[in-house]
């Protein structure tokens, strides 16, 4: 099953995809959020569905295309997580997993424009498998019962300001991430049944031109353990959105230019969709684009 947010900024409806089709969820939730997930939603929506009682939405494709979950209450994402990446970097692969976090408010619709900030020279390109937790997980037992935890798989784009994340950091790569619509979501939601996460190939184009072009099979660590592992010191909640790294390709490498206005971006996972984002300069931002 695939879920979305249809609509302005603030004023999204969750719809269900099939196909290109969109079905309004409205009277099933007011909202694709933890609150909704935690209440057995997607069991709700899938049944609701199946009897034919979720009006179609016929000008859908008309429609902007917001971020499939509403503001999660924490972003956990996950450095280094490919061995390439870690290498173009100039590290090691982690022995541990390496967190750090993004704010909530960087979320945005796949195809809104992104502004580069005041003062950025590094605006930086990550594409990247996104988890979205469907149930409270605390001191999870072991990786399978991760799997439980889940209520589905996202596009993100975890862009970086690399000055500010390791040159003027003070140490910590938070201060870098989390400028306004850095955190590119969608276009759907898509649960567990509907993909393998642990081996879809995950690209981005700058341009037009090739940039990342991997596999999550080269992961270090895998979906399950991200979340068993990330449950042992902390607790996640249902709509809480986990960023699980980016493979080689960035223009951190030294290979590609940064981001300046005018760029496009284009980013693709098997099963997710693709985005597409068009960069513009700090103040040429419009509304609900």
């Amino acid at each position: 099953m695939k879920l979305a947010r249809l609509g302005h900024p603030g004023e999204e409806t969750p719809v269900l995809l099939e196909g290109d089709r969109a079905f309004d969820l409205r009277g099933v939730t007011a909202d694709i959020d933890g609150v909704f997930l935690a209440s057995a939603g997607l069991e709700r929506a899938a049944d609701a569905h199946e009897r034919a009682e979720l009006p179609e939405i016929p000008e859908a494709a008309t429609l902007r295309v917001g971020p499939p979950i509403a503001r999660p209450s924490a972003i956990y994402c996950i450095g280094m997580n490919y061995a390439a990446h870690a290498a173009e970097s100039g590290s090691e692969p982690p022995e541990h997993l390496v967190m750090f976090m993004k704010s909530p408010n960087t979320v945005v619709g796949p195809f809104d424009d992104v502004e580069i900030p005041p003062g950025s020279v590094k605006t930086d390109w990550e594409v990247e498998l996104g988890i979205v937790i469907g149930a409270r997980a605390n001191r999870l037992a072991s990786p399978a019962d991760a799997r439980s935890a889940i209520a589905g798989y996202v596009i993100a784009n975890d862009l970086s300001e690399r000055d500010w994340q390791l040159a003027v950091s003070g140490g910590q790569w938070s201060k870098g991430k989390s400028a306004p619509g850095f955190c590119p979501l969608g276009p759907w939601l898509a649960t567990p049944d509907e993909l393998d996460p642990d081996d879809v190939r995950l690209r981005s184009w700058v341009n037009g031109d090739p940039r990342q072009d991997s596999r999550t099979s080269d992961l270090i660590f895998d979906t399950a353990t991200i979340v068993w592992e990330l449950s042992r010191y902390l607790t996640l909640e249902p709509g809480d959105l986990i960023l699980t790294g980016t493979p080689q390709g960035v223009a951190l490498s030294g290979r590609f230019p940064y981001l300046a206005p005018g760029d496009e971006v284009e980013l693709e996972i098997e099963g997710l969709g693709r985005q597409h984002q068009h960069y513009v300069a700090a103040g040429d931002r419009e509304e609900g684009r």
